[in-house]
């Protein structure tokens, strides 16, 4: 009887899938290893180019005939220290870079012309020194540029032996050379500021907006609680009648048809009042409970005393009355006189000196017309036409009542709101 054979896997399989792949838990351990060293390169990106900077000078120094090694190996080590501090200290990174560099130039005389790593540090110290230095050490760093700028300029006709003059190419070409890099690290600086404002103003307007949109929506609940705790009492009013009469024509029940149809009449008439004001109620949020206030509520008849209270405060206001048809339902009546009362403060506030009002109240069969219009400065940006709490509560008080409004400047100047009202609201 022949043995089972045994399959054996090699150490190195381990690692692999069934196809001779690597398996997903060692691509994944790869892909982070790689993820982890791309990481650590970014967080020390500057110490990794000081090193290969310093690097490439070392090599090139090596390769140079006549360099003194020891003295031009130290230097390039310094000026690599330099560039490691670019960001946090652009201009102590610029002086030990530029240390680093003459040391280089003492030991291997001539070598800068023919170096890479030597133009590569000497451009990015520049660079690093107008990106960076910010603040007063931005004047620090102009001041080192305008020396780099006179030092190469003289090393130029100390290194050709010949008699310091004034030459317009070789300036323009100091210029270029050293200011050049100098300038782009500057510009770059000034754009990310200016990005950096830009996203802070945006910042700030954002939050500025959200801040108004969030005290409109507070005035917008407390203007809706105010006018549902008002048309609250209006229908409890309305009720508290209904009642009664119903009590009393109960009573007169085959004793006075006449009283009996007059109650049934009067609980008709103060229902459908009662109706249209809880079909304003219902529009309403209220949002908060307040306590209780039993002072009895304002109506169109209060409108000559507050036009005096007005004008006491010094806007002279004329008050006209025309129309006739069916008295207003309370919650109407409540509504148009907070109207008035909200379009006079606005003229207050917003009218300016030597303004008039005048407030018109029309009465029609079935609606009431509001007008409250003033000689103040309406066409200047100062008036607000759509925004504004006073509004917001004119507005609020419309659309509930199921009318209509129109507020702002007049074309002869001044201002206007205008308002109508109806009685009755269709229940859908």
């Amino acid at each position: 009887m022949a043995l089972p054979r045994l399959v054996t896997r090699d150490a190195s399989a381990a690692g692999r899938s069934r196809w001779g792949g690597p398996n997903a838990q060692t691509q994944s351990a790869t892909a982070a290893a790689r993820q982890g060293l791309v990481a650590l390169l970014a967080a020390r990106r500057d110490s990794v180019l000081a090193t290969l900077a310093a690097l490439v000078i070392g090599v090139e120094t090596l390769r140079w005939a006549d360099a003194n090694r020891p003295l031009c190996l130290g230097a390039a080590v310094l000026a690599g220290l330099g560039l490691s501090l670019r960001r946090s200290h652009p201009v102590e990174a610029f002086l030990i870079s530029a240390a680093g560099l003459a040391g280089v130039q003492v030991g291997a005389r001539g070598m800068e012309n023919d170096s890479v790593g030597f133009l590569l540090v000497y451009v990015l110290a520049l660079y690093s020194l107008g990106r960076y230095a910010g603040r007063w050490r931005a004047w620090l760093g102009a001041g080192c540029v305008v020396s780099a700028m006179v030092v190469f300029y003289v090393g130029d006709f100390v290194a050709q032996d010949a008699p310091l003059r004034l030459s317009p190419g070789n300036v323009a070409f100091a210029f270029i050379f050293v200011g050049g890099p100098w300038g782009a690290g500057l510009a770059m600086r000034l754009r990310r500021q200016r990005e950096a404002s830009l996203r802070a103003r945006n910042d700030s307007l954002v939050r500025q907006q959200e801040q108004q949109a969030e005290e409109a929506r507070q005035a917008i609940i407390a203007e809706r609680a105010r006018i549902a705790r008002e048309l609250h009492d209006v229908v409890s009013h309305a009720i508290s009648v209904s009642v009664l009469q119903a009590r009393g024509a109960r009573r007169m029940l085959g004793r006075d048809a006449d009283a009996v149809s007059r109650a049934l009449d009067a609980i008709e008439h103060t229902n459908a009042q009662a109706l249209g004001d809880m079909r304003r109620l219902l529009a309403l949020l209220r949002e908060a409970d307040e306590p209780e206030q039993h002072a009895p509520q304002p109506s169109l008849a209060r409108l000559k005393e507050l036009a005096q209270q007005v004008e006491a405060a010094g806007v002279p206001v004329r008050l006209e009355v025309t129309g006739a048809g069916a008295a207003p339902p309370p919650g109407v009546e409540l509504s148009a006189f907070r109207i008035v009362q909200e379009a006079l403060t606005n003229v207050l506030r917003h009218a300016g000196p030597g303004a008039r009002a005048t407030v018109e109240v029309r009465y029609a069969p079935d609606h009431l017309d509001l007008a409250v219009v003033d000689t103040g400065r309406g066409s200047g940006s100062a008036r607000p036409s759509t925004g504004g709490h006073g509004l917001i509560g004119i507005r609020e008080r419309v659309f509930v009542a199921g009318g209509r409004v129109a507020a702002g400047p007049e074309p002869q100047g001044g201002f206007a709101v205008r308002a109508r009202l109806p009685y009755a609201v269709e229940v859908s």
